[in-house]
């Protein structure tokens, strides 16, 4: 194809395939926009044709490697998709988001969608949460307590769905922590903190094998929190933001690091569920 020399050809080529790839990957418009680093309006603003130049260079490599294009296909310079191997950045730096205007992990979990999710969580696993303790925990966090119970809620429905796989690795000790009301949970009333633990017991009960809860000895092992979403990426929590590793070399390290924690578990998935129980009833 002949290389367009007309900025308002090469705006429309581009926003054509724009459209392409916001219809192939399934996401709403926020997900889509959150994914390749551009706030909603922009996005609308790219798709309406609103404006004739094209994004900056960042972010048409950014929507390439994102959805797996080459840019020469994503600027309407070739009709061959495939993605080369240079358009990839191996690292990036993400700012956590206040609330879910901006969903970096919604898209995330979206792209990875059919493959398996690895997570070891930064206190206790999202999704297993109870209100009780998500109010305590957004006592120290930015985000709302109603953003954090709509993401919890999203993320069971997610694991309910037929094509996940989750793990989930955390290390013993911080449960054992939870029902003493020691370290982070001091201030958690008793009450709140068995709650926990039988409403943890219930959902890994009622989702397994979708999802296999893993615990390991942190005495003996260390883990940053992270999260490990399929082939595609490593997101690893770092406070206020998230530190992405895109290169396949770094997933597949990160991926070997939680595969050796599943072999240091001291309680297996399937064993997970009893020992909660007798954990929050003191047997």
């Amino acid at each position: 194809m002949t290389p367009p020399t007309d900025k308002r050809d090469a705006s429309r080529l581009f926003r054509d395939r724009l459209k392409q790839l916001l219809a192939r990957s399934g996401l709403n418009r926020s997900a889509f926009a959150a994914g390749i680093g551009v706030d909603r309006s922009a996005l609308s603003q790219l798709l309406a044709g609103e404006v004739t130049r094209l994004p900056r260079a960042e972010t048409l490599m950014r929507i390439a490697a994102v959805h797996g294009v080459s840019l020469d296909w994503l600027l309407g310079l070739s009709q061959a998709e495939d993605v080369t191997a240079a358009i990839k950045r191996s690292l990036e730096l993400e700012e956590a988001p206040d609330d879910r205007e901006e969903p970096l992990l919604e898209a995330w979990h979206a792209e990875a969608a059919g493959t398996k999710i690895r997570y070891v969580p930064t206190t206790l696993p999202d999704l297993l949460r109870t209100e009780a303790v998500i109010s305590y925990e957004s006592s120290e966090n930015k985000r709302t307590l109603s953003s954090r119970l709509d993401e919890a809620q999203e993320r069971i429905a997610y694991t309910r769905r037929p094509e996940t796989d989750m793990e989930i690795c955390m290390p013993v000790q911080r449960l054992y922590d939870l029902k003493g009301g020691t370290g982070l949970w001091t201030d958690l009333p008793a009450k709140a903190r068995r709650g926990q633990l039988e409403h943890m017991a219930t959902l890994v009960e009622e989702l397994y094998p979708s999802l296999r809860l893993y615990l390991y000895d942190g005495q003996s092992h260390f883990s940053a929190p992270y999260t490990v979403f399929g082939p595609y990426r490593v997101s690893v929590y770092v406070g206020d933001m998230y530190l992405v590793l895109n290169a396949k070399d770094a997933v597949a390290t990160m991926t070997r690091h939680f595969d050796n924690l599943i072999r240091a578990a001291t309680v297996q998935a399937h064993e997970v569920a009893g020992w909660l129980r007798a954990l929050a009833s003191g047997t």
